[in-house]
């Protein structure tokens, strides 16, 4: 086999009960299961949410990368979705170290307080969610961000800053011009903008796409996309023109949060999962209207 390669797994959306203010129910988009492997060794990038997907998420490794040593387990950003499933996979390899960077193990530890996960998480996921929780490892300041495979394959976080969340990371593996991108890139599926409720926050995330671009990757894994697609290049741009034109719709002055949802579906009308838009709709009324604009 090719020294190191790279597969994706996609989880599947599942059932989700919205909290207020948000009326309605629906699945949570796919998530992105990056697994980067040699011979011998393997890393892998995010997880699921529920218990259900992280065990088959394992058969998965299982099946497209047997009898490697799970050396790593990388978590691009702190949203629950993409580290809850750790204790499972630490469960089934052991020798596995659950790593990020400073900022996402902080945002991780905050995820998990109360009454913020009950309120958001459990609720969302009533019993889904495995428990006691696990948490990545800093990387050590003297690192510069990096850590190796077989201590010959470099692996670089790229901090971002201010993407779906704060303190978003990239994932740049040089060998493969691999970048997995955790929430700072999005497939065919609508963008959570929730917390990029203004103005300066989603142009903080243009920016962070274009610090992807300036790697000139080959390869560009979105955090959540549909499990037909390829990892193109092509998501770095559409990601960036979903962020400036729902910064458009506000520029036109949308009285309410259905405004705001009606017009961008009006643009993406076969993005997958409108509840992550109602969502982003909801958001940016929370926050005074010079801000948003």
């Amino acid at each position: 086999m090719a020294e190191l390669r790279s597969a994706v797994y996609i989880a599947p959306p599942i059932p989700v009960i919205r909290p207020p203010p948000v009326p309605s129910t629906g699945g949570w988009s796919p998530i992105s299961c990056t697994l980067i492997y040699s011979a011998r060794e393997a890393v892998l990038v995010d997880t699921p949410i529920s218990i259900n997907q992280t065990k088959d998420l394992i058969k998965w490794i299982e099946k497209i990368a047997p009898n490697r040593k799970l050396s790593y387990i990388y978590i691009t950003h702190g949203h629950g979705d993409h580290f809850f499933g750790i204790p499972l996979l630490l469960e089934r390899f052991p020798e596995a170290v659950a790593i990020a960077t400073r900022g996402t193990v902080k945002h991780m530890q905050q995820q998990i307080e109360e009454p913020y996960y009950s309120e958001t998480w459990e609720y969302r996921f009533p019993g889904q969610i495995a428990r006691p929780f696990k948490l990545a490892q800093a990387l050590p300041e003297s690192s510069g961000g990096t850590f190796k495979l077989e201590n010959r394959w470099v692996f670089e976080a790229i901090e971002c800053g201010h993407a779906d969340t704060y303190d978003s990371t990239v994932l740049w593996v040089p060998d493969l011009k691999l970048a997995v991108c955790g929430d700072v890139v999005y497939g065919q599926v609508h963008q959570n903008l929730f917390e990029a409720n203004t103005k300066a926050k989603r142009e903080e995330w243009v920016r962070a796409i274009e610090k992807v671009e300036a790697l000139n990757p080959a390869y560009v894994v979105p955090g959540h996309r549909q499990p037909e697609e390829i990892d193109g290049i092509w998501h770095l741009a559409s990601t960036k023109k979903y962020i400036e034109d729902f910064g458009h719709v506000l520029e036109g002055d949308p009285k309410d949060a259905a405004e705001v949802f009606s017009e961008v579906t009006k643009l993406y009308p076969d993005r997958y999962n409108p509840n992550a838009l109602r969502l982003s709709s909801f958001g940016v009324f929370n926050v005074p209207k010079e801000d948003r604009i």
